[in-house]
């Protein structure tokens, strides 16, 4: 991931985006890409696997460069609260099942 990120940062610097990339924005970013990706669905489940590729790339980019902004590595943070959430979802009460942590029995 610290190669892909590095790769990024370079195609922004080379384009002199970085001044438009605050945490504020990036997230702004995600939000707005992670909507686009979510149209790719609208409607049909017969989505076009190059344009769901696109956005979902886009989505992964600015999480990324929020990560580098805020100064944390994206593999800890994930593997982080996967654990919270293994504490949440005990695999004997969620395994199969969607409900909420909350109304798990």
């Amino acid at each position: 991931m610290q190669e892909l990120t590095k790769k990024i940062k370079e195609f922004n610097e080379e384009r002199d985006w970085d001044q438009f990339h605050s945490p504020e924005n990036l997230a702004k970013s995600i939000s707005i890409e992670a909507g686009e990706l979510l149209e790719c669905f609208q409607w049909n489940s017969n989505y076009n696997i190059k344009e769901v590729k696109s956005e979902l790339a886009d989505v992964i980019n600015y999480a990324l460069l929020l990560a580098d902004k805020l100064g944390v590595d994206p593999e800890k943070i994930v593997l982080d609260k996967m654990k919270i959430t293994a504490k949440k979802y005990p695999i004997e009460k969620a395994k199969g099942v969607s409900t909420k942590y909350t109304k798990l029995k």
